[in-house]
């Protein structure tokens, strides 16, 4: 099959097409014939060395996948061959999804919906299951709570925006000019300019903050919190100082860093299912074109996700 790897870290200029052999099926595995593959952050950190949780190349990145079920293993019940799938397999293992064909464990796919074509489906999962872990099973954002969302327009922020509206919250996000217009047609109901204001002189009282840019951000979105609010990170994972700072003023922290969870997953498939949540997709490129993609994902400029095409 057709697959994008690298024999070293380094800059996007390591990813090159290979052939490699179609993954062997385990039991409770299916075999995805892949439509269209999510790029993110981390994968750029995996091939850089940045985060070497897959040892030393050779290796296939992507954890991202929207595809057609080709075949099932013993043991499947959920999916038979055909079924349009999407999930987010394995991560922190090897899913290699920068490939014509993925095996991934059933239970950590879902059923493709049917309001998102591939390429959307694509973008959902990891950016998607880390909006939900966060702002769902980390914070228990409901009706009525007051959430502060960094970087509204990125992957995770766009998603996590249209999952606190949802979930009844007031959504309040930052974001860069550009994407002011953007961010506020998802639903935030108020959007900050971070380069021109100060959101800590904009925002008080939140019950949540989703971090999604990390360093000073997250320090000083302490001071927008109300007693006994909440800071959650999704990029400082391994900062002693914001538990210990949030607890010395009476607040929570959770860092959370997304895992494969057909629950989750399936929850929001139902919201693109009903309409209220989509998936921006900035960019779409052939497989062979994954460096590009990877130079435009650590521009930090994009608005929403970036895919693959298989």
């Amino acid at each position: 099959m057709r697959a994008v790897t690298q024999r070293r870290f380094g800059g996007p200029e390591v990813l090159e097409p290979a052939e490699r052999a179609r993954p062997r099926l385990r039991v409770n595995e299916v075999l995805v014939r892949v439509r269209a593959a999510g790029v993110n952050p981390i994968d750029a950190l995996v091939r850089s060395g940045g985060v070497p949780f897959l040892g030393e190349p050779p290796f296939v990145l992507g954890w991202d996948v929207s595809g057609v079920v080709e075949a099932v293993s013993p043991g499947v019940t959920r999916f038979a061959v055909g079924d349009e799938v999407c999930g987010m397999p394995l991560i922190p293992r090897e899913a290699g999804c920068y490939a014509e064909y993925v095996a991934a464990p059933a239970r950590q796919l879902v059923r493709k919906p049917a309001a998102l074509d591939h390429q959307q489906a694509a973008g959902l999962s990891l950016a998607g299951l880390t909006a939900w872990q966060a702002l769902v099973d980390a914070a228990g954002v409901g009706r009525g709570d007051r959430v502060l969302v960094h970087g509204g327009g990125g992957g995770v922020g766009h998603l996590a925006v249209q999952i606190a509206k949802a979930r009844g919250a007031e959504v309040i996000a930052t974001a860069s000019a550009a994407k002011q217009a953007f961010v506020a047609g998802l639903g935030a109901d108020q959007v900050v300019d971070y380069r021109a204001a100060d959101f800590t002189t904009e925002v008080k009282d939140a019950d949540v903050v989703l971090d999604t840019v990390g360093g000073d951000t997250a320090v000083r979105s302490l001071d927008v919190l109300r007693p006994g609010g909440r800071l959650v990170t999704v990029v400082e994972l391994h900062d002693a100082a914001l538990p210990a700072g949030a607890a010395g003023r009476g607040l929570e922290f959770s860092a959370v860093t997304a895992e494969p969870d057909h629950v989750g997953l399936g929850a929001l498939a139902a919201l693109a299912e009903e309409g209220r949540l989509r998936v921006h997709v900035d960019g779409v490129f052939p497989l062979a074109e994954a460096a590009h993609a990877h130079r435009l994902i650590e521009s930090g400029s994009t608005t929403g996700k970036l895919v693959l095409t298989v």
